[in-house]
């Protein structure tokens, strides 16, 4: 058995993540308290008891769900199963900071503050309401660009997350999106749908968000990590930090090339995946591109022990 982690992005997070982790093991709760910390605020309160509509903000979201995803690591270790027993790391676009932190690539407290700042940073790069993303579903990767190119009509339309066989995500000027949405429709999608999300992430309409994280990077320990990443914007393994550093800031504009990655690790023998943190959003898209892959969910005390066991 070769297993890959892999990590959550935005849209996974609930209220009442990660609490029955910390009830059960000190190591977890632990990292609820080291991101409270760092951020000089009580996340760990919105997280486990907090309105829905502000933990979804995307200030909150990232940070929350990659202390979520940390707490069932930190369990994982618990149960003396660590980072090394993956053969390769991965994220869905902020999970990419939780497969970092996983591996040790980035101390906890940094990456709990490097997405509290990109996640205000990606907010703050285009007006409200300027920008949306829309989900094109039944049409490939190379479907949907061509989609997003005749809906631009002098705006930007981009794909931008290539989840899976039959799931792209645009991202742009709203309008173009949204001409996006009715293009697709005439072609064939089986849906077309404007996502509930507050800003056009991974697209070139983030490049103030880009150069923010460049200089917040800057001054950020980046060590080699103790697992390859597979990174978003390579679709391959990476293990220099220089290198790590370059691909977090391109990644702000840069598509999420999700098929790509687990295409790859599947190619490097992997057919496992474990999905860390909340959620089971990226256990459904790897099921429909690596087919013979088995999927893990490790987002609960009792999941966590399972996961141990089978290592065993």
């Amino acid at each position: 058995m070769s297993v890959a982690f892999v990590f959550p992005g935005q849209g996974a997070q609930t209220v009442g993540m990660g609490r029955d982790l910390a009830d059960a093991y000190p190591a977890a709760r632990a990292v609820f308290e080291a991101v409270d910390e760092a951020l000089g605020e009580k996340l760990s309160a919105l997280i486990w008891e907090g309105d829905a509509e502000a933990l979804t903000l995307t200030a909150n979201a990232q940070p929350a769900l990659m202390a979520t995803s940390m707490a069932a690591m930190a369990a994982l270790g618990a149960e003396g199963v660590g980072v090394e027993a993956a053969a390769f790391v991965a994220g869905h676009s902020l999970g990419e900071y939780s497969a970092l932190c996983a591996a040790g690539a980035l101390s906890l407290a940094d990456t709990a503050r490097l997405l509290r700042l990109r996640g205000r940073a990606m907010q703050a790069a285009v007006p409200v309401g300027a920008g949306a993303m829309a989900a094109l579903l039944g049409l490939d990767f190379a479907a949907a660009a061509e989609v997003a190119a005749e809906a631009a009509r002098g705006e930007l339309c981009a794909a931008a997350n290539d989840n899976d066989p039959a799931q792209v995500v645009v991202s742009g000027h709203r309008a173009a999106v949204e001409r996006a949405v009715e293009i697709a429709r005439a072609r064939g999608a089986k849906r077309a749908i404007l996502l509930p999300v507050s800003a056009p992430f991974h697209c070139a309409l983030m490049q103030p968000a880009a150069e923010a994280m460049a200089a917040a990077l800057a001054g950020v320990e980046v060590r080699a990590p103790r697992v390859p990443l597979v990174a978003n914007v390579r679709a391959a393994a990476v293990t220099e930090p220089a290198e790590i550093r370059a691909l977090l800031v391109a990644q702000v504009t840069g598509p999420v090339r999700w098929r790509e990655s687990v295409l790859w690790m599947a190619g490097q023998g992997v057919n496992e995946f474990w999905e860390i943190g909340a959620g089971k959003a990226l256990s459904g898209m790897i099921r429909r591109i690596a087919r013979e892959a088995a999927c893990r969910t490790v987002g609960t005390a009792e999941e966590v022990r399972a996961a141990a066991a089978a290592l065993a």
